[in-house]
């Protein structure tokens, strides 16, 4: 039976330890370092944390409001399954919001923005072929600086809140050949449109940009069947 393993270090004070042992777990869940079935000891992460269970169960609780854990009462909790239904909802959601992010862009071409988001492709080309998970980690904070420059933060974090399911769809077909220097070209398409105002192109970009995920979902699960 697959139980969780102890993190590299316990979290520090500045924030709330629930808050902390949440995006702990959560990076770990969405990085896959903590695969669907696995199951989470509450007493072995209290005790590594030197914290009660009570921070720690309000840490799997805010898992389970987004669907990544499976509470079961005086049983067990563990890592669900990828559930591709919740996926594309949020992938809906998320393409809606980001067409109006990149139209509003496109209207002002903030340099500050279209600058930050050209240095995080160049520091993606970087670790492409090195550290895959410091190349999502970038290419969240791609996306994430066009809802920031579009004055829109919130709506990043929300769709954030929701995205697991897909985050954990993107891990794997990160893994796919082709797939990060697919990603590389989209973010420098979408630099170079919104510094022009090609709206018509930067909308055509972001929608195949998006959609690329989910498009291979049936190829996706048939290899990695067991985290659905």
């Amino acid at each position: 039976m697959d139980t969780l393993p102890l993190p590299a270090a316990p979290p520090t004070r500045r924030i709330s330890t629930s808050r902390q042992v949440y995006d702990l777990l959560r990076d770990r869940i969405i990085s896959l370092d903590l695969v669907p079935g696995a199951q989470l000891s509450r007493s072995e992460i209290a005790l590594f944390y030197g914290v009660s269970q009570t921070p720690v169960r309000d840490a799997l609780q805010m898992l389970a409001t987004e669907g990544l854990v499976l509470v079961y009462p005086q049983s067990r909790t563990e890592i669900s399954r990828i559930d591709i239904g919740q996926a594309r909802e949020t992938q809906f959601l998320r393409m809606s919001l980001e067409l109006e992010v990149v139209r509003a862009l496109a209207a002002t071409r903030p340099k500050a923005t279209l600058d930050r988001m050209q240095q995080l492709v160049a520091e993606q080309e970087s670790a492409r072929d090195t550290d895959l998970g410091q190349f999502a980690l970038l290419d969240r904070q791609f996306h994430r600086t066009m809802f920031e420059g579009a004055g829109i933060p919130n709506l990043w974090t929300l769709i954030q809140s929701r995205s697991g399911h897909i985050d954990r769809l993107r891990k794997l077909n990160l893994m796919d050949p082709g797939k990060a220097g697919a990603i590389l070209a989209a973010h420098t398409q979408i630099v170079d449109h919104l510094r022009h105002g090609r709206i018509a192109a930067l909308e055509d970009v972001v929608r195949r940009h998006l959609t690329g995920t989910l498009a291979t979902v049936e190829a996706i699960r048939v290899a990695h069947s067991q985290f659905f």
